[in-house]
């Protein structure tokens, strides 16, 4: 009973560690930019979908709901935080569609359906990961979309403005963490 006990208790504490963990690298990936074309590039978005892919949705959502109320509650954890404000008003901006999409991301990355594994071919596995990856990355783009057109108005363009410009970057993060998967799977049986 006792032993018992004690392991529920450092599961416990291994998945706050985890938690916190996740959204200390959540907000280092959000203030490094790398020049990119045609805008520069965080790679927010890359360590979302590997917080789904390494800890799981269970665990990757607790971390990606810690760090939005981290900045929610004022800590300068977001893109452009401190320098364009802080708080709920920063997170009531033009990025709040994009940032709620965080939550939706990280659980479509963590989930593993049982039609994931198509195939034993190494091949059909890479390709599911993409896949499961440009879904799950996708509502990111819709509901940051969706918030940019209510908040600036439909009269604009809108996908020029909140999406366009990230493709290429998108792309290439989810072709490197495609490639990375086998690795991001061993961290997930150690975890």
């Amino acid at each position: 009973m006792e032993a018992t006990k004690t392991n529920q208790i450092q599961k416990i504490l291994k998945y706050f560690l985890l938690i916190f963990a996740g959204s200390i690298l959540l907000t280092i990936s959000a203030k490094i930019k790398i020049p990119f074309y045609p805008v520069p590039m965080t790679m927010q978005t890359f360590v979302v979908l590997f917080l789904g892919l390494a800890f799981g949705y269970k665990v990757g959502l607790a971390t990606v709901a810690l760090y939005l109320l981290e900045g929610i509650f004022g800590l300068p954890v977001f893109s452009n935080s401190p320098e364009k404000g802080v708080g709920l008003i920063y997170f009531t901006g033009p990025t709040m569609g994009y940032l709620i999409g965080f939550l939706l991301a990280v659980y479509f990355a963590g989930i593993k359906p049982d039609w994931f594994n198509w195939s034993k071919n190494k091949y059909f596995d890479v390709l599911g990961v993409f896949i499961r990856l440009v879904f799950a990355v996708s509502f990111i783009y819709i509901l940051g979309l969706l918030w940019l057109g209510y908040l600036i108005g439909w009269d604009k363009p809108i996908f020029k403005l909140g999406a366009q410009p990230f493709l290429l970057a998108e792309l290439f993060k989810l072709f490197l963490l495609t490639a990375l998967y086998p690795w991001v799977i061993k961290l997930n049986k150690i975890i």
